[in-house]
């Protein structure tokens, strides 16, 4: 019971970064002034959406299977 309680908890953290991160990665796409410090082109903004992306399933897949 502790170890399924653990694995939603994990997962929901993973999603709400992952939800974060793409969000986040939307509005560095859209700007073109730095946002936050960072300014990157078009083609750097993937690598955040790529790591956003993974987070959100892993999340969602903790908490389905749990």
């Amino acid at each position: 019971m502790e170890n399924s309680r653990l694995k939603r908890i994990f997962g929901a953290t993973l999603t709400a970064l992952g939800i974060i991160m793409i969000l986040f990665t939307c509005v560095l796409f859209l700007s073109d002034t730095p946002v936050l410090g960072f300014s990157v082109t078009k083609w750097e903004t993937l690598v955040p959406f790529g790591i956003g992306l993974i987070f959100l399933i892993s999340g969602i897949n903790l908490i389905s299977g749990s």
